[in-house]
């Protein structure tokens, strides 16, 4: 294969023949290479450079961490946890960077490696290619070591989520207790008969089964409470007073209830449901297990 100097064009042949393009034949035998080559520091310079540009991002993103979350203590675990931020900001795009510059990085230096006499600057090629190796290997130690807290950390707030979806229904049944002196006896209830400015109540039921509500009377509760409510009636036609709101017909009082939540997978009727039971909001586990009724005998016994 021949390459012609004027337009560079290939072809098969001798150049003494004329290109095949162009026309343009060699006047005389090719210059013989120098006697003495400098050998180039082009490769070798960008190791070193693009080693320690990965080391100034790590360490830049690992001070601006430290600095927003303990300017005033430095510590040792301070200094790890801010490592530990570090690492988990350059996920997406740096790490991606510094791997593919610690894969180029390793093929120059097997290239100067392999032509020592036209390559110079081994040695920084060298230090540059370890110092990409080193924060590679930094970054992703920080994150695994960080992972099994980030997986609690996101349980916890999906655990919170649920919470506050369960203190919220709670919230709205015992309104609905202190308005009618009795809890509804449907979910649908609490939407007609109860007011939500802000629809915090409408999402906290979106994804729930009614029929997992389950409301209960006490027999005896309700007897005492019909024996109230008739002494307070005489009083009340004395009094010539009218209250604006109607208890829901029907006679029965409920005084508990049981609801129960879908969990992680969403999905009602599962060992991750949770239960929200009398102000209470548990997991379905533990109330099985029963170490939550265990608890609070416990703290009855001992104030």
């Amino acid at each position: 294969m021949t390459i012609c100097p004027c337009f560079g064009f290939k072809f098969h042949g001798a150049l003494s023949n004329g290109c095949q393009q162009c026309g343009a034949r060699a006047v005389g035998e090719p210059l013989p290479r120098p006697e003495h080559e400098l050998p180039s520091y082009g490769r070798s310079l960008v190791l070193a450079v693009a080693g320690s540009l990965i080391v100034l991002v790590f360490v830049v993103e690992t001070l601006i961490a430290f600095f927003q979350h303990s300017p005033h203590s430095y510590g040792f675990w301070h200094w790890v946890a801010a490592g530990e931020t570090a690492a988990w900001r350059l996920k997406w795009i740096s790490v991606n960077v510094m791997f593919a510059t610690f894969w180029l990085g390793r093929k120059l230096y097997r290239s100067i490696q392999a032509q020592p006499d036209r390559f110079c600057g081994v040695k920084y090629a060298q230090r540059g290619l370890i110092a990409s190796a080193t924060i590679v290997g930094l970054v992703a130690l920080l994150i695994g070591v960080t992972v099994p807290a980030r997986l609690q950390h996101r349980k916890l707030a999906k655990e919170a989520a649920i919470r506050a979806q369960g203190y919220t229904i709670e919230l709205a049944l015992a309104q609905y207790k202190i308005k009618y002196q009795t809890y509804p006896a449907d979910m649908k209830d609490l939407l007609e008969r109860l007011p939500d400015p802000d629809g915090s109540l409408t999402a906290a039921l979106s994804n729930i089964d009614p029929s997992t509500y389950v409301p209960s009377a006490d027999v005896a509760a309700n007897a005492n409470e019909k024996t109230t409510r008739r002494m307070r009636g005489v009083a009340i036609r004395r009094a010539s007073f009218a209250p604006t709101d109607d208890p829901p017909s029907g006679g029965l009082s409920f005084t508990n209830y049981r609801l129960r939540l879908p969990g992680d997978d969403k999905i009602t009727g599962t060992e991750d449901d949770w239960i929200v039971r009398d102000g209470m909001v548990m997991k379905h586990s533990d109330v099985a297990k029963g170490s939550v009724g265990s608890s609070v005998s416990a703290g009855a016994l001992h104030p």
